[in-house]
């Protein structure tokens, strides 16, 4: 599937009383990014709800005036959900900051009823990709 890209320069406001990236920016941005993967992938942002929010693992503290890029990607699909991969990544040094799995599922804007989106997941030989669709299985 595509992959969708959201960029940040963190700065003083985005930081916590250690001096970097606050765990709660970062979920904001994270979630964000899964929002607009899901959105573009579905066409309708308006049917967009995210349900959860799956393990966020932060791996390496973000430092103020690092530019954090946050990528997305559909690795799971049912009939009104989607299960959207994230990571946010330093470009400066190039290493994988953050990461987690946010679920969302599509309903009509009017009533809340669930929508069919009909995505499907597109065949791939990506070792990568094909890893983070056998992950996203055992995601709760």
């Amino acid at each position: 599937m595509k992959e969708y890209r959201i960029s940040h320069l963190v700065k003083s406001e985005d930081l916590n009383h250690h001096g970097t990236l606050f765990a709660g920016r970062a979920a904001e941005w994270l979630v964000e990014a899964g929002f607009i993967t899901a959105s573009a992938e579905h066409g309708r942002p308006q049917d967009v709800l995210c349900v959860n929010i799956h393990g966020f693992t932060f791996r390496r503290p973000v430092q103020k005036g690092d530019i954090v890029t946050i990528m997305g990607r559909i690795v799971k699909t049912g009939t009104t959900s989607l299960m959207v991969h994230v990571k946010a990544v330093c470009e400066i040094e190039g290493v994988q900051n953050v990461e987690g799995f946010i679920t969302f599922v599509c309903v009509e804007p009017d009533t809340r009823k669930k929508r069919v989106h009909g995505i499907v997941l597109d065949e791939t030989d990506d070792p990568y990709e094909l890893e983070l669709r056998e992950r996203a299985l055992d995601v709760h």
